[in-house]
């Protein structure tokens, strides 16, 4: 998970319980102060450490989440991604954050058109590469690159409760303390680190700065993530080899069955579950 890696961002990036982490070896959580910036590169290099640790033990690897980009990461390693100098980057920074959805897009429509279509991130990380390095950053999604891995997918989607479920579960993370960690967070990390871009963090946060009222803040979380849940069911749809995914719902009387079959006869030799939101 792109934010999961963040240490003390816990409630809203919805990491794994302690007691569900201790029954199962997890890999990728906590790894990051929230001032460092992590990107799906390093994520597919880290990742493909984590599989080789996991099989030497003994146990298959299976990846969970539902970031398209770092999936493709992956899946279809890319060529090495051009180095951006620190204190230029930190230089462009608030002029790339100032800039509203509407002029980000034109930018990168003009400098990279290949990830104009991409989320706001990728798009901030094509415009400051173009501007830094003079080259474009889907060049290295394409061109000669290492063979791509064989993955199996396991999708997992409660199709139209899906908009409720997003619901319940922002309001479950306040009462599990969204609001205290926040409090927590703003005094420890700076404003403009990488991990406040988690989904949810920058609202909550404006709500308890006083600058927005909570219950217009935990209505816009709730958009933004059937937003992104969106995006989510797109890309599984148009992106993933249809010969290679096995899709769930997991609200039929089966699910549980379905899943253990898939990762008894298919995903156990090599594995990816996706899941939206």
């Amino acid at each position: 998970d792109s934010r999961q890696v963040y240490a003390g961002f816990d409630v809203g990036t919805a990491k794994p319980a302690p007691a569900e982490r201790a029954r199962v070896p997890h890999y990728g959580i906590d790894i990051c102060a929230p001032a460092e910036r992590y990107s799906a590169h390093r994520w597919a290099g880290d990742a493909a450490a984590w599989c080789a640790e996991a099989y030497r033990a003994g146990t298959p690897p299976l990846i969970v989440g539902g970031t398209g980009l770092y999936i493709r990461a992956f899946v279809e390693p890319l060529d090495a991604v051009p180095k951006l100098d620190g204190s230029h980057r930190a230089a462009l920074e608030p002029l790339l954050d100032a800039l509203d959805r509407d002029t980000l897009q034109r930018w990168c429509a003009r400098l990279d058109p290949a990830r104009a279509h991409l989320g706001r991130t990728q798009q901030l990380r094509a415009v400051e590469t173009a501007l830094l390095t003079g080259a474009r950053l889907s060049e290295h999604f394409g061109g000669e690159r290492p063979a791509a891995r064989v993955v199996r997918y396991l999708v997992v989607d409660p199709g139209p409760i899906l908009a409720s479920r997003i619901a319940d579960r922002v309001h479950a993370m306040i009462a599990n303390g969204f609001v205290e960690e926040i409090e927590r967070l703003r005094s420890i990390v700076p404003p403009d680190a990488p991990a406040w871009k988690a989904s949810g963090y920058g609202v909550m946060r404006a709500a308890v700065e006083g600058t927005l009222s909570m219950a217009a803040a935990i209505e816009r979380v709730i958009i933004e993530t059937r937003q992104y849940a969106k995006r989510q069911r797109t890309w599984f749809r148009h992106q993933l080899p249809e010969s290679a995914v096995t899709r769930v719902n997991p609200l039929d009387q089966d699910a549980v069955a379905q899943a253990q079959w898939w990762w008894k006869n298919i995903g156990s030799t090599s594995a990816a579950a996706g899941r939206t939101a």
